[in-house]
């Protein structure tokens, strides 16, 4: 959904909440505030900034969810809780309908390291940010345009865990390897000089807000 549909353009500056529902559910479980880039009918560009206070899923007893074995990874209970992103700051770039987004990650000192492209649903466009499923499969891709798959066993271990069928785990590989097409042809955004850009340091960090979890309003559109 794109700001013709109903809803405007957010302008630089402006904050925003970039979210993801759980598999298989309508309940929100990673929830980023970010501050917009960019905004336009051909590109949604937002910064989250190093310190963000965000929500991320844990197992019920509070557990990190990577610490539990692949093998029920998927299948014990869960919660969320409230963090600090820990790392450097992520700029995410997501192109309208299209079933990815690309993130840009640097070292300290702004050192490139590397873009991360995170195969997902297309974003739900809503009032107060936008909405997508992650689909577990990522591509990490290199400086030099190497590139390479990640995270194929969790990939494989949600297949089992029945939080994809058939149907969808095959669309998932098919926009996987469009992905990798557009590496391979060096196109945007890998081309466009992103690991060059710098934050407006009179951002704010955005606040996360107590409704971070609520339900997006729809359009007659």
């Amino acid at each position: 959904m794109t700001a013709s549909a109903g809803f405007r353009h957010w302008a630089p500056g402006e904050q925003i909440l970039w979210r993801y529902r759980g598999n298989g559910s309508a309940d929100v479980h990673i929830c980023r505030p970010v501050t917009v880039v960019r905004d336009t009918e051909e590109l949604l560009a937002v910064w989250m900034a190093p310190g963000t206070e965000c929500v991320k899923p844990v197992l019920a007893d509070g557990t990190p969810v990577h610490h539990e074995p692949l093998e029920t990874r998927y299948t014990v209970p869960r919660t969320t809780v409230r963090a600090h992103w820990s790392g450097t700051g992520v700029l995410k770039l997501a192109r309208p309908g299209e079933p990815w987004s690309v993130w840009l990650f640097w070292e300290p000192g702004w050192q490139f390291r590397n873009w991360y492209v995170n195969l997902e649903e297309p974003q739900f466009r809503w009032s107060g940010g936008v909405d997508s499923e992650d689909h577990f499969l990522d591509i990490a891709v290199q400086p030099d345009r190497s590139w390479r798959w990640l995270d194929e066993d969790e990939f494989a271990q949600a297949r089992a865990a029945g939080l994809m069928d058939a149907g969808l785990a095959r669309r998932v590989r098919a926009a996987g390897r469009d992905a990798v097409d557009v590496i391979s042809a060096w196109g945007a955004p890998y081309s466009d000089g992103w690991e060059d850009w710098r934050p407006d340091p009179r951002w704010p960090v955005p606040q996360l807000p107590a409704d971070w979890n609520r339900t997006p309003e729809r359009t007659s559109a």
